[in-house]
């Protein structure tokens, strides 16, 4: 085991995915974990007070030298994403991510560290294999030929290739894991890089607060998409670590649903019915994405198993309440 006893380094801890993952750290029983990022404290997503929190950019190298010192095990999750409409129109800043990934791979090789996980994401995917609403799960190989989405996909193909030859070459030991939408409690919901489990969320539980029962749903909603629960996420992340799998490996739920199928799972959660109206030009991204876990399976033994509405029902629980916290903060603040 790699994790019990070791001193760990969570790059992105102050995100939705780094804050579950310093937690499930301590609790495999890590000896030491330093978590990292960027945002000030305030934006962090969640702060565990038995790790050591750092501010740091870790685009730049001496931060991710300053990051690594003493450390056996990265995990680097740090990057500049968010959602569709996120990652459409911002492809140079998810590009720029590339230069946390670099730093901290040659930060990591010269202060000795014993293994680097990378999350990798299926937007790594070859777009012709991502065409038909009733996509065929994709496997492994199918990022090559490389054709991923342009941006945030091509930053982390090239990111993955970093991890494959500092392991060749320098024998940095790296696992690289490609994340199929994780979605859970403590995750953005709001703002514009949320992904589509909790912009649905809000949107549903706007129209009930609001009494005004319509969504607009972006797409013509039968877009298919397979979401991953956090819980699943970072067992996977421990268990993918602590493997001896070398090759880039999918963790997702291979559970498929259109986005009309979410809306509704949302729906009855909440006890309402909405009028859907749908905004054919806003960003979608592929028409199809599914995880195929042939090779997890295989090799771990193991699958992401938590169903959709479990999860989504969690999820709606914890932004439903943020979002009840907040109308009556504002209600109580003084004009």
């Amino acid at each position: 085991m790699y994790i019990r006893g070791a001193r760990v380094l969570v790059c992105g801890g102050g995100g939705f995915i780094g804050g579950h993952v310093v937690n499930r750290v301590l609790e495999a029983g890590a000896a030491f974990c330093r978590s990292v990022d960027v945002k000030p404290f305030e934006e962090w997503h969640q702060i565990n007070p038995l790790a050591e929190n750092l501010v740091l950019d870790l685009q730049l190298r001496e931060a991710c030298q300053e990051a690594v010192q003493g450390i056996d095990v990265v995990i680097q999750l740090a990057a500049d994403m968010g959602g569709m409409g996120f990652i459409e129109n911002n492809k140079a800043l998810c590009m720029l991510s590339v230069l946390i990934s670099t730093h901290m791979l040659i930060a990591a090789r010269d202060a000795g560290v014993k293994r680097f996980f990378y999350s990798s994401s299926a937007c790594v995917y070859n777009g012709e294999k991502q065409k038909s609403y009733h996509v065929v799960p994709l496997k492994e190989t199918d990022a090559y030929p490389a054709d991923p989405e342009d941006g945030y996909g091509w930053e982390k193909l090239f990111s993955e290739r970093m991890c494959r030859h500092f392991q060749e070459d320098f024998g940095l030991e790296t696992r690289i894991v490609r994340f199929h939408n994780v979605y859970g409690p403590y995750g953005t919901w709001t703002g514009g890089r949320e992904k589509a489990p909790a912009a649905i969320c809000r949107k549903v539980i706007e129209a009930k607060l609001s009494g005004k029962h319509e969504i607009e749903i972006w797409g013509d909603g039968r877009q298919t998409r397979s979401f991953m629960y956090i819980d699943d996420c970072t067992k996977g992340v421990i268990d993918i670590l602590e493997s001896e799998i070398r090759e880039p490996i999918n963790l997702g739920s291979r559970e498929l649903v259109t986005v009309n199928d979410l809306v509704g799972i949302v729906e009855s959660l909440a006890g309402i019915k909405l009028k859907r109206i749908y905004n054919l030009n806003a960003p979608t991204g592929v028409n199809g994405r599914n995880s195929d876990n042939t090779l997890l399976l295989k090799r771990l033994g193991w699958e992401p198993s938590i169903t959709l509405r479990e999860g989504m029902a969690r999820t709606f629980a914890w932004i439903e309440g943020q979002m009840i916290a907040e109308a009556a903060t504002r209600q109580l603040v003084v004009p």
